[in-house]
C-alpha cells in the first residue's frame, strides 16, 4: 500500500484550466498504475484519467477527452492531470488512486489506495 496526497483543486472560471497533482508515498511508486476518479454531489465516482506505471499507455474518460492530460513522473512519485477548457460540469471532488499492476484501471476496487481528494469548482 501507499499514501496519496492530492492537491491543486480550486475555484476557475469556465474555460480556465487547473493542474492536479497526487503525492505518492513509498520507494515502489514505478510498480503502480495510476487513475483520476472524480464524484460530483448526487453522483456516483466516475472514471477520468489512467496511466500505466511506466507512464506509456494513457486513457480518458470520453467527457475528458481531448481537455484533460494524465502524466506521471517517478523520480518524484508524483503523478499529474493538467485541466484545460474547464465546463461547469467538471465541478466534483477529484480523487487519485493506485493500483499495483501492469496496465491501466478505469473501475475502482477496495484494495486500491486512494487520496483525501480535492475539489474543483468550474463557475459558469
Amino acid at each position: 500500500q501507499v499514501q496519496l496526497v492530492e492537491s491543486g483543486g480550486g475555484l476557475v472560471q469556465a474555460g480556465g484550466s487547473l493542474r492536479l497533482s497526487c503525492a505518492v508515498s513509498g520507494r515502489t511508486f514505478s510498480s503502480y498504475a495510476m487513475g483520476w476518479f472524480r464524484q460530483a454531489p448526487g453522483k456516483e465516482r466516475e472514471f477520468v484519467a489512467a496511466i500505466t506505471r511506466g507512464g506509456t499507455t494513457t486513457a480518458y474518460a470520453d467527457s475528458v477527452k481531448g481537455r484533460f492530460t494524465i502524466s506521471r513522473d517517478n523520480a518524484k512519485n508524483m503523478a499529474y492531470l493538467q485541466m484545460n477548457s474547464l465546463k461547469p460540469e467538471d465541478t466534483a471532488v477529484y480523487y487519485c488512486a493506485a493500483r499495483r499492476i501492469n496496465g491501466l484501471f478505469t473501475t475502482s476496487t477496495g484494495n486500491d489506495s486512494w487520496g483525501q481528494g480535492t475539489q474543483v469548482t468550474v463557475s459558469s
